[in-house]
């Protein structure tokens, strides 16, 4: 076979990995594909500053529209990030009959539904394994690895940011934004961190992995998003106490009425394995029907660990460039006339346990106003603790778990303890999940 030519939309973090790999490892890589993989060029945004980074053989451009078209290139990778122009060029890559590799899990959880008719109808291949949780090729574990199984759920922490986060604020009970700033300090967090923090970044990620692996379309409008700007280090304190952390999760379940999906803080058993995961690091656990609960870890971003998954992508491209369309892998694990049509259900109708806490007047009847909101909306309390109050203060927080109940309950039973003369402000709610 010919050496296999690439041309990289984007030379920036990702693709320098890309490159260096190729450059290092391209004897070891050659082996396994059957054949060289060579990028050909490169769009970049500063001529000067990708000429300067010494990689040789890698013509450089600022036309995009000249890497996608150039008949020489049969695999385009697309590194850019963003919808515009990363979506018209990969459509056009297509058009021209290129297969693609991307990095973008936005252009995926958003416009993946159209950019995969587009692949089928020309025939090509679009593969995303670095889209997800970086270096982790759990893609391909979902997509191929468990494809025996029933998928019942998955819950990942896959937005290295916000775990890098609330691991601080856990171990050195520091405060959100002092520790936000850190972030962005370190180059963890962007100047405008909103779609890490908020949970966007999450919510793309989420979308891709729950398509793999209950078989339905891309809906990135129907997962329901929170982020953890709002969680204080007394609530980590207190789920500490109570032998739990909190963590910033993707959550996704099959159910008979339809499928969960859902990006959130969430409490998690101290003794999970997934809650021991800190720092950047990523981490995804799968609950399949044969193989039971698997879990895939390491990191989420970086140059080398996603052009690890970059090169990785290539490969399988390379080694399935003699098979028919039909006999090769579904880009979303199921065949395309077999989605499901299962589906995305309300937050109201979420199940799950709950963390709840508030501030109330120190005097008699509190609790008892508290729990008769819960019995009447069929609550239950697996556990009630209410603290000292400091110093001269008459008012203590009050720390509530639930058992599992669906979300409308809690929402209900928040809206009438919020109006209670004795609750001060408002009740903070976060989801809890046993994983077990």
């Amino acid at each position: 076979m010919k050496s296999v030519k690439v041309g990289l939309l984007g030379l920036g973090t990702v693709g320098q990995g890309v490159a260096t790999i190729l450059a290092r490892n391209g004897d070891e890589i050659a082996r396994r594909a059957g054949c060289d993989i060579v990028i050909k060029s490169a769009l970049v945004r500063n001529l000067g500053k990708a000429e300067a980074l010494g990689f040789d053989g890698i013509a450089v451009t600022q036309d995009g529209k000249a890497v996608v078209t150039d008949p020489d290139i049969d695999i385009v990778v697309e590194m850019m990030g963003g919808d515009e122009p990363a979506l018209s060029l990969v459509l056009s890559a297509i058009e021209h009959g290129k297969h693609v590799v991307t990095a973008n899990k936005a252009l995926i959880a958003v416009h993946g539904n159209q950019i995969f008719s587009a692949a089928a109808d020309k025939g090509v291949v679009v593969a995303f394994e670095p889209a997800v949780a970086g270096g982790i090729p759990v893609i391909k574990a979902v997509r191929e690895g468990l494809a025996a199984n029933r998928i019942a759920w998955l819950a990942g922490i896959i937005n290295g940011t916000g775990n890098f986060i609330l691991t601080e604020m856990t171990q050195k009970g520091r405060d959100f934004a002092d520790v936000l700033a850190e972030a962005q300090a370190l180059g963890y967090a962007e100047a405008d961190p909103t779609f890490d923090v908020e949970g966007i970044d999450a919510a793309h990620k989420l979308t891709i992995l729950a398509s793999i692996a209950f078989g339905i379309p891309l809906q990135f409008d129907a997962v329901y998003t929170e982020g953890i700007s709002k969680v204080t280090r007394d609530d980590v304190a207190f789920a500490e106490e109570l032998g739990y952390r909190i963590k910033h999760l993707g959550v996704a379940k099959m159910r008979d009425d339809g499928v969960e999906l859902r990006v959130h803080p969430t409490l998690i058993p101290a003794s999970r394995l997934i809650a021991n995961v800190n720092g950047v690091m990523n981490a995804v656990l799968v609950q399949g029907d044969a193989v039971g609960p698997t879990m895939y870890y390491g990191p989420g971003a970086g140059s080398e660990p996603t052009g690890s998954s970059v090169v990785a992508d290539i490969v399988d491209i390379v080694r399935t460039l003699s098979a028919a369309p039909g006999h090769r892998v579904p880009n979303l694990a199921f065949q395309s006339d077999s989605l499901s049509s299962h589906p995305a259900l309300a937050p109201d109708a979420f199940e799950s346990s709950y963390y709840l806490r508030l501030t109330a007047i120190d005097q008699p009847g509190v609790l008892a106003d508290i729990t008769r909101v819960m019995g009447e909306l069929d609550i239950s309390i697996e556990a009630i603790v209410q603290k000292e109050p400091v110093g001269d203060s008459v008012e203590v927080p009050v720390i509530m778990l639930t058992r599992q109940v669906r979300e409308g309950a809690v929402n209900s039973a928040i809206a009438q303890i919020e109006k209670l003369a004795s609750v001060k402000g408002e009740v903070t709610r976060i989801r809890m999940e046993t994983l077990g």
